[in-house]
Order: C-alpha cells, then structure tokens, then sequence
C-alpha cells in the first residue's frame, strides 16, 4: 500500500505529507468496522433527515442523498462494494462511495456538524443493539429447550453433589433447571444493557455539540433511541456499553463453562449419566474407542478467550483521558469477536442440550443410601429431637454400618439402631427411599416434582 495523498482523507487540509504506508495499515479499522455498514448508512440516512429539517440540504438533495444510500447498502450486501485505498473506515468508505455515485457537490454535505467520534459511537450502539437483540432471542430459545427437557424428564432422579462428592438425591431436571436459571438471569441482564445503551450520542460532533442546533430527539426518535445522552464530551468518549457487553459476555461464558464442565464429567466413563449426539462429539485419532465431548470442551476453552477480551479492553480504557482518543479503536475487535463467540456458543450449547441422551438407570444406580444421613436424621426431628443432636446420631448410624461393612445404612437392624438411640421405631425403614427423600423437599426451589414444575415455570413466565 503506498502513502495516500493527504488531500483525499477526510481530515486531509491540515496535512501536506504523505503518511507511511506501515501507519495506514496501523490505523485503519475498515477490516473489521465494515460488519456495521448497515448501522453506519442507516446513521447518515437519519442524519440527513435532521440536515434537511434545518434547511442545510434541500429536499431534493435528501432524497439523492437517500438514493446513493440505498445503493451502497445493496452492494455491501451482494458482496460487490469495492474497497479502495483510503478507506480508512466504514465511515470514509461509505462517504467515499456516495461522492462517486451521486457526485462531491451533494455528498460533500452529509458530514455537516457530525464529526467520526460521534458518528462512530452511533454505529457502535446501533451494531450493538441489533446484536444483542438477536443474541436474546437464541438465548432464550436455549433456555426453552432446557425448560422443555427438564418437563419431560422430571421422574429421573440422580445424585447431587457438593465438592464433587455424593451428597444428595435431586431430579435431573432440578440440576436442569439450576443451569435454566443461571441463563435466566443473564438473559434479564442482557435486557437491562440493552436498555441502557440505547440512547443516541448523534448531534454531539467531535466532542462540544452542533454549530447548527440539529434536533437530536427527532435523530434520536428516527434510530429507535430511547433518548439521547446529555453531555456532548460524555456522548462522545462513552464506552461503557461495550465493557458492560463484554462483562455480561464473560458472565454468561461463566456459567457455560460450569455447564460445561458438569456435562463432560457426567459423560464420563466413570459417571455414565449422559450420552452425546454424534454432532456435538469427536473420535480419537489413535483410540478408536473413543468419544469425546469436543464441544462441551471447547465451550469451557473459549470462556477464557472471552474474559481476555474484557480484561484486554479494560487495560486499553482505563488511563484515556476525556472525550474521543484513537485508543477507543481498539473496543470493536474484542467485543466483535467476544459477541460471535457468545452467538456461536449458545447454539452449540442448545444443540448439545438438545440431543443428549440420559442414562437413567445408570444415575440412579448411582445413588447411594448413605445419601439419605440427613433424612435419617431429619426423621428423628420430626420426633422432637433437636436437628444438632439429630446430626451427630445420624452420623453414629453411618459409622455402625461402615465398621460392620453393610452396603448401607438401612442394613441396619431395628436393635442397632435402637443401641444407638431409643427413639427409632419400626417405621425408621420408611427413611430409605430416594423417591420420597426428593419429595419432601417441596418448599420453594427444592427438587420435589411440585417444586421443579413451579421453577420452570417461573422461568417461563420471565422469558414470556
């Protein structure tokens, strides 16, 4: 690439020199700023509006104007728009492309009172917005699925675990609806940022506000805005709505990774709770016994790629000193990549939601009777005793049937548990069933049938 001509840049009349070829490539962003063509014509298009409403283009200039608009997006869209030397952004590009088509005299126009600092922040929200939008919807598809399958499969129980030990029985479809509700709730946030970040910094120029006194509510109200920012400098120099996309991304790549995590060690040999789909598994390529969960693996990877693009950004942000600076440049390529990922990561998680197979015999196989200590204990307080007295005889139990080297600890007898405390009666053998230890759990958030239901429910609710 040679040395442009200072004259054809947009910020040209200053400059008499060429610049180094090295510092055109370092300072372009078209590569990867022109996935918002459309946010950046829609920009102009609107702007015009406001132009004209002033008297500073005519009617008739507006609509060529608009014309040359249409064109440009259509051969964005076809593929066919020809980037040239120069093109230092979508903006330059853009404007570029309406001088050829519609000629310098009328395009020369568009640009009056705006400057790229806030027509660039313009873009951003307006890119940012659409993406999020859309990235909801999926969202919220992902969490339908798992509301569905939680439905469906709510009479398999299988072991809950703290520290990766046994701990207590649960539903399947409560461990489901644990992970539903992580979603849920970045699905609320995500509507709370999309909220928030749709106000317009259009109208604001450079950084000290428009010589002409534009409309900017009517901008504002054009683009969908929910109003516009109060402070020109701030307008401007605002990236707060990327760090918070790229925090929420991280967030929710948190709780995909955790999700993750448990799916590849249920799908272990070991475990065995679960099946993959062929479509979300690989072969190895030396052990043709293999099957292994190469996409619940590249979720948890890609988790930390997203947080680098937050920390990254952040590093990038924190000593700019007020309004517009070049360093800003450097919050398109995270968040781009960080909102692809995150797109990409939702469907593959859907799919694998979607199409595991559950091996029921196998979770409940897995269950173990010294997981029912504390409904042998809560037996006794139901008696009257005291739950930290009811915990120690309860734990005296589990001891007994260790040292005497029973499977578990109904093998007891009546007498032995007697010889441990005279309060057990016969009916201490009801205790000893994994059905009915879920199901006394029926308060709010528990894992009994009615409580599950009533979660997925609520869930429901939020997303409808």
């Amino acid at each position: 690439m040679s040395g442009q001509p200072a004259e054809q840049k947009l910020w040209g009349g200053r400059f008499t020199g060429a610049t180094d070829p090295l510092m055109n490539l370092y300072n372009a962003s078209l590569p990867y700023d022109k996935k918002m063509y459309s946010q950046d014509l829609e920009g102009t298009r609107v702007y015009t509006m406001g132009l004209e409403k002033l008297g500073l283009i005519t009617p008739e200039e507006l609509k060529e104007i608009h014309r040359g608009l249409e064109i440009i997006k259509t051969e964005w869209s076809n593929g066919k728009f020809i980037e040239k030397d120069g093109d230092e952004d979508i903006h330059t590009a853009n404007e570029r492309r309406l001088g050829e088509i519609i000629g310098k005299n009328i395009s020369g126009k568009v640009h009056t009172g705006r400057s790229r600092n806030d027509q660039v922040a313009t873009d951003m929200r307006l890119y940012v917005r659409d993406e999020l939008i859309k990235i909801s919807k999926i969202l919220k598809n992902l969490i339908e699925t798992m509301i569905k399958r939680a439905e469906k499969e709510i009479n398999i129980l299988m072991p809950g675990y703290t520290h990766l030990q046994r701990a207590q029985p649960i539903r399947w479809s409560h461990w489901i609806s644990m992970y539903a509700t992580y979603f849920t709730e970045d699905y609320k946030r995500l509507l709370q940022i999309i909220d928030r970040l749709n106000v317009s910094p259009l109208g604001c120029g450079a950084l000290a506000g428009h010589p002409y006194g534009i409309d900017r509510e009517f901008i504002a109200k054009e683009l969908n805005f929910n109003g516009c920012i109060g402070n020109s400098l701030t307008a401007v120099s605002d990236r707060d709505f990327v760090v918070e996309t790229m925090f929420w991304s991280s967030l929710f790549m948190n709780h995909i990774s955790r999700f993750s995590e448990d799916l590849i060690i249920y799908s272990s040999g070991e475990f065995g709770f679960i099946q993959l789909a062929d479509a979300y598994s690989t072969g190895s390529s030396l052990m043709p016994q293999k099957k292994n969960p190469d996409s619940l693996e590249l979720l948890r990877g890609k988790s930390g790629r997203v947080f680098g693009n937050l920390a990254g950004f952040m590093m990038s942000l924190k000593s700019i000193p007020s309004t517009y600076n070049k360093d800003m440049q450097e919050d398109k390529e995270p968040l781009f990549d960080a909102m692809l990922t995150i797109e990409h990561s939702i469907l593959i998680a859907t799919g694998v939601i979607s199409t595991l197979t559950p091996n029921k015999e196998k979770m409940e196989s897995s269950l173990s009777m010294d997981m029912l200590a504390t409904d042998l204990a809560d037996y006794l307080v139901r008696k009257g005793v005291p739950f930290r007295e009811t915990h120690h005889i309860s734990g005296e139990c589990v001891r007994k049937a260790e040292v005497d080297k029973l499977s578990g600890i109904d093998q007891l007898t009546i007498e032995q548990f007697k010889e441990i405390d005279s309060r057990f009666d016969d009916d201490v053998f009801d205790t000893f069933n994994f059905e009915q230890s879920v199901e006394r759990r029926d308060a709010t958030g528990g894992t009994a049938k009615s409580a599950v239901l009533k979660q997925l429910k609520a869930l429901s609710d939020v997303l409808n």
